[in-house]
Parts: structure tokens; C-alpha cells; sequence
């Protein structure tokens, strides 16, 4: 890896159904100019089934940044990266983990696919400064599941 690399926690929630687990986001410097200096994050690392030689174009990332019924947005929002151009443009597999979280709520239209990384960020900008998250962020993550589907694929 290179000295420019720098790697945060974040939660994996892998598409099989596996409980979800901490993993080190890769990061690397994509504007050394800016102030603070922004990174891209390589979350497709994780990502199974995606397409190869796409980068950062081959997923999207949706903000959390408060909770339904919150008065007030995180201090540290998350960011959850998902999976949106696969190796053969087939869709990818519904995550099973997430299914299982939203029980009842569960719609198949809506489902998230893939493995899905959340991680966190301070700042204005997601990528500007991120943050280390931690398994006792899952139950917050875990209600915006249960009450959110993915994104609308474009």
C-alpha cells in the first residue's frame, strides 16, 4: 500500500446474510489542494460481483445524516456505499443481512443489493474527513435500514 493510503473502520453488511463486521475502507488523496485535502474511499474492494476497472463509478453512496423524527443532524453522519454496476449487468444478489433487519418492511423494489459498506464522515463534504466507525453506531444504521430502502437505481 502507499504512505498515501489511509484506512478507516467501517461496517461491512455482506449481501449472504453474515452477521456484519468491522472492516478497514481504504482511502487514498484525490485533491491535495483542497483544504482539508479530500479522499476517495474504495469501498468496492468489498463489493462482490463488481465491475472491474470502473473505480468509483461502478457504486454510489446515499448520506445519513439524521434519522426520521430527529430534530437535530449527527455530529458524524454516515455514509452508506452500495454496489451499482456489476461484472456481467446482471443485478446484484438482495442483501440477505439487510432483508433479515427490515423483516415486515421489506420490499423487493426497494431492496438494498450487494455487499453495502457504511462508514462515517465529519465536515461538509463526505469525503473531505472521515472517521472511524464502530459496531455501537449499528443499532442507528440498523433503524435507518428498517425504515429505508436503496436508493432508485438511475
Amino acid at each position: 500500500m502507499s504512505q498515501f493510503t489511509v484506512n478507516y473502520d467501517a461496517i461491512l453488511f455482506p449481501s449472504d446474510g453474515r452477521p456484519p463486521s468491522i472492516v478497514q475502507l481504504m482511502t487514498s488523496p484525490m485533491d491535495s489542494n483542497a483544504s482539508p485535502p479530500s479522499r476517495m474511499p474504495h469501498p468496492e474492494v468489498y463489493m462482490d460481483y463488481i465491475a472491474e476497472g470502473y473505480g468509483s463509478r461502478a457504486w454510489r453512496y446515499q448520506l445519513i445524516e439524521a434519522l426520521d423524527g430527529m430534530n437535530r443532524t449527527f455530529a458524524l453522519p454516515y455514509i452508506i456505499f452500495y454496489p451499482t454496476v456489476s461484472r456481467d449487468n446482471m443485478p446484484f444478489p438482495i442483501n440477505r443481512t439487510i432483508r433479515e433487519i427490515q423483516g415486515g418492511s421489506f420490499r423487493a423494489e426497494h431492496a438494498w443489493r450487494g455487499n453495502i459498506i457504511v462508514a462515517r464522515y465529519t465536515g461538509n463534504m463526505p469525503f473531505s474527513c472521515m472517521v472511524d466507525a464502530a459496531m455501537s453506531d449499528f443499532p442507528l444504521v440498523k433503524n435507518y435500514f428498517i425504515t429505508h430502502g436503496a436508493p432508485p437505481q438511475a
